[in-house]
């Protein structure tokens, strides 16, 4: 498949790119190999291979959601530069 200067020029235009003349050049040479290795994609027999979207099998990998406990104030404050007994104190921002 070849692509055109002018096809280009109009997926440019759609994409709101501005591209000079050597630019244009290149984009079209390159488009058009990939085009033309696409096509030679659809050569490949594929026939009895299952699609896959993962070379491994995943399953969710997410727990349940179900209530837990939290964190007691007092570990969550352990670690903090400055708190007080129940907040972390930050700097004013104003």
């Amino acid at each position: 498949m070849n692509i055109t200067r002018d096809e280009v020029l109009r997926v440019a235009a759609l994409a709101r790119l501005k591209m000079d003349e050597e630019e244009l050049a290149a984009m079209t040479g390159q488009l058009d190999a990939m085009l033309a290795y696409f096509e030679l994609l659809k050569e490949v027999d594929t026939e009895g291979v299952i699609p896959t979207t993962h070379p491994f099998a995943k399953v969710n990998a997410l727990r349940d959601d179900a209530p837990v406990g939290s964190l007691p104030a007092a570990a969550a404050l352990a670690n903090a530069p400055a708190a007080t007994a129940e907040f972390f104190v930050v700097p004013r921002v104003l």
